[in-house]
């Protein structure tokens, strides 16, 4: 868990500022989180890729993982900040070569992700970043595709947990150990 002191908490009051509620999307009774306000302040941004990239330093990781779609966007800058290589976790069939795949069951139905089969090796350390932890499908999916590749899970980190969902509690077996890191819990 990310320690609390008092920069962490001006970083948590800056990001919660620049995160917009819209009521009734996608679906009525639906309260959405819309992180682009915070994309498109450089001062949040900054602030918030300067602590991802401090957790994959923290972490010992060699290599950062986002997940589609957001995930890619906190994750990359994130890793070039931490001068550690990034790589994609893409739904099935995004990807061109040869890739390892994982399913995982959703609410409703089931899905797939992939990643390139060279991209990581037993040598590498991997922090997973992405922007929310809802019900922990994805996430724990891609525990299981970094551990099949032969490489160690370093962690999690999302920008924000949505505590009133199950996400924490499904992830929690699979992470086996590994921490992980919330900005923000809602």
């Amino acid at each position: 868990m990310i320690s609390v002191t008092a920069d962490f908490e001006r970083l948590r009051g800056l990001l919660l500022s620049r995160i917009r509620d819209v009521p009734d999307y996608p679906k009525p009774g639906v309260l959405f989180k819309d992180i682009t306000p915070l994309l498109a302040d450089p001062e949040a941004f900054t602030a918030l890729t300067d602590a991802l990239a401090g957790l994959a330093r923290e972490r010992g990781a060699t290599k950062v993982v986002g997940l589609e779609a957001r995930g890619f966007i906190l994750a990359a800058p994130a890793a070039v900040r931490a001068g550690v290589g990034f790589i994609p976790v893409r739904k099935a069939g995004k990807l061109p070569g040869a890739t390892l795949a994982q399913a995982y069951e959703l609410e409703y139905g089931s899905a797939e992700i992939e990643i390139h089969a060279e991209d990581l090796s037993p040598e590498d350390r991997v922090l997973v970043i992405d922007d929310v932890l809802a019900t922990g499908g994805t996430a724990e999916a891609s525990l299981r595709l970094i551990r099949r590749s032969g490489a160690q899970v370093a962690g999690v980190a999302v920008l924000m947990e949505l505590g009133f969902l199950p996400g924490r509690t499904r992830l929690e077996a699979a992470l086996e150990g590994a921490p992980l890191d919330v900005v923000i819990t809602v």
